[in-house]
């Protein structure tokens, strides 16, 4: 006998039914509903930018000038570029998570 098939949709069709939903609602530049939070045009959103460069620069200053050369100059540029993933091992770490 052959089993009923099941009534779920897959992940494949999940992703095509919102991406037509969302090409139909951008149409003419509409997205605002799409929008992470809806913070685009309003000022104060994506304050975490401001975070992130503020930590960016203080990093970038410190690998730099603890680094002994050339190679660790460049380490320390990548660095400062991920140091978000850092701070949250280190804190994963403390929490001995």
């Amino acid at each position: 006998m052959k089993k009923e098939s099941s009534k779920q949709p897959t992940w494949d069709q999940i992703g095509k039914a919102i991406g037509t939903k969302i090409e139909k609602e951008c149409k003419d530049g509409d997205c605002k509903s799409w929008q992470a939070g809806g913070c685009a045009p309003k000022p104060g959103c994506g304050s975490g930018g401001a975070f992130y460069g503020l930590g960016f620069l203080g990093a970038l200053v410190y690998y730099v000038t603890t680094a002994n050369g050339a190679w660790a100059i460049i380490i320390g540029i990548l660095k400062a570029i991920v140091w978000p993933a850092f701070l949250v091992f280190e804190l994963m770490k403390f929490l001995k998570m």
